[in-house]
Formats: structure tokens, C-alpha cells, sequence
């Protein structure tokens, strides 16, 4: 790439709002990152640590979705501290019991999705069913007068302390001298009910819950033997129908391989579960099934654990329902205890890409003498049991060129140059090209039922996060996205409702400007011009992702982007095109959609329904009506890094709004 060309893409990055509203709040926000120089890469994501930049940008972007007439940047900071404060309890009252802070020290597990802190309980007052607490127990005592057992329990993020009142399952592990529910033990719970505090009636208390697992530590000499005496005698294969017929009951151990959904059919409806399937140290493998209420355990695991099961319910494949070539599965019976030893992640020292170094610019990333070296020339970040690198909390933001194996929770920012849907095919997938400052590439799109991202066109900006690279047979990157992942999410910003309302996100472009521009989006106020030569009509659309339709030979409605039938899914929207001007130029653009209503403002059935005379008349009313839009290029090339127009509308409105 030629200096030039650098200089140019340089330029882009500088004068794209959106990114600099990043990195001002990272500034705002973690000012001691910026007056060191450089992000601690031993620090990053933690609680005195910076933010990731896709933390940053995604939370951003959803307080936009939220507040459709516009935000400001005191709004969003406001929001990103709260939420940070919220994630990471900062400022919070450092007077933990002693015990908590000694095993802190050592604390290196991922917190896992549904946790929530005691503090979190305290402020909101609530807690759902599906919440996990992650807790350390910090005493254990009998109610007076009663022969009621409560657990004092504390956790890593709060100050506070909460007291639960033990399932009485769970009363013979409570013995002072061989128990193993004691002072510093770790549990999970799930599927716990608050009983708030009433008037003078003191703190709110958990009540009790049979969904509660015990974590061990194979470094620890007591649980050691525990998992040695207890749980390495039997396996899989020693499991005997005839013997569980007659008494038997076995305690076992072995690696959480997956945890999926299962549903069975049944005379009077379907039943829903949780298929988790576990490999014992010899390699066998078997299901261990979760149903009704009982799923809410799976919020408790995590896949490449080890689990242990005391007596689990041995279930044959017949009394189960359970379509599969083994005799039995396991089941969670009510005699079933559960230990769990947590899968450690992995930390992998990952180089900071010279893109960054290049292009970013980024204080955060230069020492203050420029002829000294960058202040971070890597990063520590998680990785899986496969081996696959967590980029969720990758400091900077990825680039294309970055797309390495191995890569998870990728989030890309980028316009769209190419989307469309792979044929012939019972899954339904999309592949949309994204292109950035350092390149393109083709992401599939994997979606659990429908396309689900509204419309989406060539030209628009998009920012999607939950990506996941690897390398193919033939040694060939693919980058792919499932929407039922967690993180997973694509959205639109050409088309924010709160873009043109808020000035933090725009900066205004003039007309004569547009082709000699390196922007994606341009922002522009402007009158519209010509009426006279003004395009409506109003044509059926796909009211799932905005696209028109196309009638078949035999009558049924097709989607030019879907391909598929779509009958009962239209809607009727506008086709408009228009010319629009400001004070040095004039430019023709198209539009449908809410955008086109919002130019025309008449709705499309309102409009179909006029005469045709009042419909060819009906322009001539908005001549010289003021608008700020936002236009991108649908027909956009890199070629000498100018944008090449193929036709008098290859501009798009994509969002319009009418100035008073």
C-alpha cells in the first residue's frame, strides 16, 4: 500500500465520529490508561483496568437503540460508568470478610453468564429465577430455638453479605468436623426466591433451593481425597441396570463436553431439557438429562468442567424417552448431589497487530516520545480448551487484516460491500462482505429461524459483534456468525434512529463533498430540488429485512433478498427517487422504507389510496422542504480509494429527518 493510500485511510479513520466518540470515552472514562501511556496488558477488562474498545462501542450503540430521539455525550457516559460500575462493583466498600479476599488472591475462573452479585441484590430488591450466585461461605449456623441451617454467604464483587436458608438435601454435609459445606467453601446456587425485608424485620434472606453445587479444588488435599475416595471408583462402563434394579448407586466423574436443548414429544405436549453430555476419564461417553425446572442447573456449568454426581438417578433410554443408541442415561433424582471442579481458562500472550500501531494512532498505544516504542506491544487474553483466543476484551479495535485461527467474540466495524443468501441449503445463511480501512472479507451468517436484522443494504455501516474465525481444510480463513450465541449481534448504524438527533454521532457533510470523500456515511442538510423529476411508487415488501418483493409466474410473492415465500410477510412501502441540493450542489439518491415516509410524509396505504391525479400532484407540495439525511454509496468500489458511481442513484437515504 502506498504511502498515499495510507495517508488516505488514515483520513477515514480521523474523520469518523463514531470512532472518535470511542476512544473520547475511553479517554473520559479510564483517564489513568491515557496518563500512563498505555493500557497495563495484565489489566485489561479488570476492575482497575480500562474497558475493551467492543465493550465500549457495543454499549454505545445499544443506549442509541434505546434512546431513539437522540443521546448526547453526557448521556452516554453517564450510561457506560453505570454499567461499568454495575459489571465490576466499583467504589463499592472494599470491608470483605477475610476469608473472601485470601481466596480472591487465587480466583482465576470465568464468571459465568447469569451471575449476579449480592450487591446487585441489595440495590435492585429483586432476583430472577435463572440469576447464579457465585458465592463463598462465610459462616454456617443454626437458627435459634430451631433446627434450621443457614449459610452466611459472600462473594468477589460485593461488600455485602446475604443469608440463605439451607435445603434441607443438603443438611448431612453441614457436620463441623467431615462436612464439606463449611467456612470457605465455594458453591453455585440457582433457582433462588428473595424474601425482601419487611419494616423492623431485618435483612432479606434467600430461601431455600435444591439447585446448589459444590466446587472443589483438585490442588486442595481434602478435596483431593475426597475426589479420589468418593468419585474414581466407578465409571461409565461399571454402570448395571440390573444393580441400580436392585439398590445400587454410584458416584461419578467426568468432563463436560457439551450442554444443549432437548424436547421431547408426549401425548399432552412437549416436554423442554437440558442435554449435557459428559466423558469419563476412560473415554466413555453419557447423557446426563435435565428437565421442567430442573434446566436452571445448566446455568451452574460450563463447558470442560469436571463434574462429579453422588447418586444420580440411572434412567433407562426406554423410561426416559430418549432416542439414542445408548442403554441409559443419567438423570438429577432427588437423592443427587452434585460437585463441580470449574474449568480454568487459559491466558495466551497475543502480539498488538502493527495495524493498530499504523493506522489507530491511538495515545493509548505511543509513548510520549514518538522514537520510542509502542507503551503495549502485546496483550494477555483467555483462551479455551481447543485452544481458540476470547477477543471480547481485546483493548483496540480489530481490524480485518488482524482475522487470524483460532479467534472468538470478534466484533468488526465496517460498510457493507456485498450480502447475499447461500441457495440450496436447509439452514439459513447469509453472506455479507464487510470491508474496513485495511481490507474485506466474507462473513456467513448462520440465523436459528428467519433473518432477524431489519434491512440492510450494500453501502450501510454495520458493526457486528460474536464473531468467530478459524482456518479450513484447505487452509482458507472463514469468519462465521450464529445468531443464538451469546454476544452475537449485528446492528445497523446508517440506520439509528438517534444518528441524526444526536450530534455526537454525525458530523455534517456538504453535497459537493460526497465523491471526494473516504467516509462510509455522509450526514448532510439539503432541500429537496426538481420535483418535478421526482420517482414514487409504492411496492410490496418483505416486512422482515425491508426488501422488495417479486411476483412469481404463479402468484406468489418472492423476496429479492430472502428468496423465499412471503405471502403473509408484506408490507406496502414507498420506491422513491429523488434529487436533493444544499447551497453548492445537487445530488440524486433513493430511498424506501420509514425513510422515504419520513421524506414524502405520507404513509404508503395513505398514498395508495389518493387518486392518481392527487398522486402525480402530491410531490410538488414538499418542493424546498428542509431535511438532514444520511447517505451512503450503494455502488461503492475501492479503486484508488475513490468511490466510483455507476448511476445517477447510487446514493441511498438511509435515515431522514425533517427540520423545523
Amino acid at each position: 500500500m502506498s504511502h498515499e493510500s495510507e495517508d488516505k485511510l488514515m483520513e477515514t479513520e480521523e474523520e469518523d465520529p463514531f470512532l472518535s466518540l470511542i476512544e473520547y470515552a475511553r479517554a473520559a472514562l479510564w483517564p489513568e490508561e491515557e496518563e500512563a501511556g498505555g493500557y497495563d496488558p495484565n489489566n485489561i477488562g479488570s476492575e482497575t483496568g480500562g474497558a475493551g474498545w467492543s465493550w465500549i462501542s457495543s454499549r454505545i450503540l445499544k443506549t442509541c437503540i434505546a434512546y431513539s430521539s437522540g443521546v448526547t455525550v453526557a448521556i452516554l457516559l453517564s450510561y457506560l460508568s453505570q454499567a461499568w460500575n454495575e459489571q465490576h462493583r466499583a467504589g463499592a466498600p472494599k470491608k470483605r470478610p477475610e476469608i473472601i479476599n485470601q481466596l480472591k488472591k487465587k480466583h482465576r475462573r470465568t464468571k459465568l453468564s447469569s451471575t449476579v452479585t449480592i450487591d446487585s441484590i441489595y440495590e435492585k430488591k429483586f432476583l430472577s429465577l435463572n440469576s447464579v450466585l457465585e458465592a463463598v461461605i462465610v459462616d454456617v449456623f443454626v437458627l435459634p430455638g430451631t433446627n434450621i441451617y443457614m449459610l452466611t454467604l459472600g462473594d468477589f464483587w460485593s461488600s455485602n453479605t446475604i443469608d440463605l436458608y439451607l435445603h434441607r438435601r443438603y443438611y448431612e454435609l453441614v457436620d463441623p468436623h467431615n462436612g464439606t459445606l463449611k467456612k470457605g467453601r465455594e458453591v453455585f446456587l440457582t433457582g433462588c426466591y428473595l424474601r425482601t425485608a419487611r419494616a423492623g424485620s431485618g435483612s432479606p434472606r434467600l430461601l431455600p433451593t435444591d439447585y446448589l453445587v459444590i466446587l472443589l479444588d483438585e490442588y486442595q488435599d481434602d478435596d483431593a481425597i475426597l475426589l479420589g475416595a468418593k468419585f474414581c471408583c466407578d465409571s461409565f462402563s461399571s454402570i448395571s441396570l440390573d444393580a441400580v434394579n436392585n439398590g445400587a448407586s454410584y458416584s461419578l466423574y467426568a468432563r463436560i463436553e457439551s450442554i444443549g436443548l432437548l424436547e421431547i414429544q408426549g401425548a399432552f405436549g412437549s416436554l423442554q431439557g437440558k442435554q449435557i453430555t459428559l466423558v469419563d476419564t476412560d473415554g466413555v461417553r453419557l447423557k446426563f438429562l435435565l428437565w421442567g425446572e430442573q434446566v436452571l442447573l445448566a446455568n451452574l456449568f460450563s463447558v470442560g468442567s469436571m463434574l462429579a454426581l453422588d447418586r444420580p438417578y440411572v434412567a433407562s433410554s426406554e423410561e426416559s424417552a430418549l432416542e439414542t443408541g445408548d442403554k441409559f442415561c443419567l438423570e438429577y433424582g432427588s437423592e443427587t448431589q452434585l460437585y463441580i471442579v470449574p474449568f480454568i481458562q487459559h491466558e495466551e500472550q497475543v502480539c498488538v497487530a502493527l495495524t493498530q500501531n499504523r493506522h489507530q494512532g491511538s495515545r493509548l498505544l505511543t509513548a510520549v516520545d514518538p522514537s520510542q516504542s509502542p507503551k503495549v506491544s502485546q496483550v494477555t487474553l483467555p483462551c479455551d480448551s481447543q485452544g481458540s483466543i476470547d477477543f471480547s476484551n481485546y483493548p483496540f479495535r480489530f481490524l480485518i487484516s488482524d482475522l487470524r485461527d483460532r479467534m472468538t467474540s470478534i466484533s468488526l466495524y465496517g460498510v457493507v460491500t456485498d450480502i447475499s443468501r447461500k441457495q440450496n441449503t436447509a439452514e439459513l445463511v447469509f453472506s455479507m462482505k464487510i470491508e474496513d480501512i485495511t481490507g474485506a472479507v466474507c462473513a456467513k451468517l448462520h440465523f436459528a429461524e428467519f433473518w432477524s436484522l431489519g434491512r440492510i443494504g450494500l453501502g450501510h455501516v454495520v458493526y457486528i459483534s460474536g464473531l468467530s474465525c478459524s482456518k479450513t481444510k484447505q487452509n482458507c480463513i472463514e469468519v462465521q456468525w450464529f445468531e443464538k450465541d451469546d454476544g452475537a449481534s449485528v446492528i445497523n448504524i446508517s440506520c439509528l434512529p438517534a444518528l441524526l438527533n444526536s450530534s455526537c454521532l454525525h458530523k455534517l457533510s456538504c453535497l459537493s463533498n460526497l465523491s471526494n470523500s473516504n467516509c462510509y456515511m455522509h450526514i448532510c442538510r439539503i432541500w429537496l430540488d426538481q420535483i418535478d423529476h421526482c420517482y414514487v411508487n409504492t411496492r410490496f415488501s418483505h416486512a422482515l429485512c425491508g426488501h422488495f418483493v417479486n411476483e412469481k409466474p404463479n402468484g406468489a410473492l418472492e423476496c429479492s433478498f430472502c428468496h423465499c415465500n412471503c405471502n403473509a410477510e408484506i408490507v406496502r412501502t414507498f420506491h422513491l427517487k429523488i434529487t436533493l441540493a444544499d447551497e453548492r450542489s445537487k445530488v440524486s439518491a433513493w430511498c424506501t422504507g420509514q425513510t422515504a415516509t419520513e421524506l414524502l410524509q405520507i404513509s404508503p396505504d395513505e398514498f395508495y389510496e389518493l387518486p392518481e391525479e392527487e398522486q402525480a400532484m402530491y410531490p410538488s407540495s414538499l418542493e424546498n422542504e428542509r431535511f438532514m439525511v444520511a447517505l451512503v454509496n450503494g455502488k461503492r468500489q475501492v479503486e484508488g480509494l475513490t468511490l466510483q458511481t455507476h448511476d445517477a442513484y447510487s446514493w441511498e437515504i438511509t435515515r431522514a429527518l425533517k427540520c423545523e
